[in-house]
């Protein structure tokens, strides 16, 4: 039996982001085929120490701290001609250790999670390999450009440009190139000029169990109006910018209506641009929280405004799951196989998601017969073992076996 080699831009555990939630349930269900080997980055060294409980399950594991600065990455970028994404991940560490994997051990398969990774791939290697974009890098940072100005409009420009042409010389090498969405897929595509066979759609779940728990106890406040939620990892630009947006543009107009609601944003590392909102037009930033559940649980209403998105947005899928109402943006609804209308709200302007937002909390009844078509939808559509099951085969691995660790 061969085994596997995990590339990914971070450690997959604890799953307590959206990428890493995903590379988490990927690289269990791959640890259920055959041995396998990790390599990743740390933020930090606490990060890189954190415990998980199969990690001894693992056939080896390399998990590198990236501390280079973003300056330094620039210049980097700059005189090689490379893309800033790929200079950031630069490591002869972990360069080293994919080589070193590779010469030592019967590796049949290099699975690569987030672009940036795609570099360790030895030019010599001859197994399969599957790469996981999950979404277009290139295309957000185009759209970055298009909304920017100055400098950053250029570097974002430029980081477009030259990930989309790496991007293509990836899928060209790979045998299958997975996306979060059929959308994302489709798109690629169309970029790449590659096939279905090459560019496939390989969708997020939800973990059913832990959001449909019943013993959860909703977040207490002394506040008794209408709540508004968003959550999400609060030093990533499209949370950010969906944040200000709805603090500043949408809340004056529900507040018109509903004087007492609050809109709180909930999720770890708030920047200085979201902590600012905090007390401005009924906003609350919390930062991080023990249990995002239970402020999902207090929500009258759960919004996902972003104005830039790609792939499948899990906070959107987090909150149906847990059969609440959910306003999104069109670009935060692309992806995820539900009827606008039925299991969720798609507003078309910052106009309209003051008004979804209002005819919910105006109608209770209503809301609660779109949060119920939710919940049944992503539970019977959106679990990991329905999402993930092709993945196996996509590996080389037809009949998954639970796999023993080796020295």
């Amino acid at each position: 039996m061969g085994e596997i080699l995990f590339l990914a831009h971070r450690a997959p555990w604890p799953p307590n982001r959206g990428d890493k939630i995903r590379s988490h349930h990927f690289l269990q269900k791959l640890m259920d085929c055959a041995p396998v080997h990790v390599a990743c980055f740390a933020d930090d060294e606490a990060e890189r120490d954190i415990g998980w409980d199969r990690k001894a399950e693992l056939a080896s594991c390399e998990i590198v701290v990236r501390n280079k600065p973003k300056w330094r990455a620039g210049i980097e970028a700059l005189a090689s001609g490379k893309p800033v994404s790929l200079a950031s991940f630069q490591s002869v560490e972990v360069g080293n250790y994919v080589a070193d994997v590779i010469a030592t051990r019967p590796v049949d398969c290099i699975f690569i999670f987030s672009g940036q990774m795609a570099q360790f791939i030895p030019a010599d290697y001859r197994g399969r390999v599957v790469m996981d974009f999950a979404d277009v890098d290139s295309a957000k940072f185009e759209s970055y450009a298009d909304e920017g100005s100055g400098p950053m409009a250029w570097i974002n420009r430029r980081e477009g440009r030259l990930l989309r042409a790496f991007e293509k010389t990836v899928a060209e090498r790979a045998d299958h190139s997975l996306f979060v969405s059929e959308a994302e897929a489709l798109l690629f595509r169309q970029r790449s000029g590659l096939s279905d066979e090459q560019v496939k759609a390989v969708g997020n779940g939800i973990d059913l169990e832990f959001y449909g728990a019943q013993d959860v106890e909703a977040e207490v406040s002394d506040n008794n109006g209408p709540l508004i939620l968003f959550t999400g990892q609060m030093d990533y630009q499209p949370n950010v910018q969906a944040v200000q947006s709805f603090s500043t543009e949408v809340m004056p107009d529900i507040l018109a209506r509903f004087p007492d609601a609050r809109f709180a944003i909930v999720g770890r590392a708030p920047t200085e641009k979201v902590t600012q909102l905090d007390g401005e037009n009924g906003t609350i930033v919390t930062g991080a929280v023990d249990d995002i559940r239970s402020w999902i649980m207090a929500a009258d209403v759960v919004v996902a405004p972003l104005r830039i998105a790609r792939g499948i947005q899990n906070k959107v899928l987090e909150a149906m799951a847990m059969a609440k109402p959910v306003v999104a943006s069109a670009c935060a609804a692309e992806g995820i196989e539900a009827t606008d209308g039925k299991h969720f709200l798609i507003a078309q302007s910052v106009a309209e998601e003051a008004r979804l937002v209002c005819d919910l909390l105006g109608d209770a009844e209503r809301a609660m017969q779109f949060g119920e078509q939710a919940r049944i939808l992503i539970h019977s559509h959106y679990s990991w073992e329905t999402q993930l099951a092709d993945l196996p085969g996509l590996c080389g691995f037809q009949h998954p076996v639970i796999a023993e660790a080796v020295a």
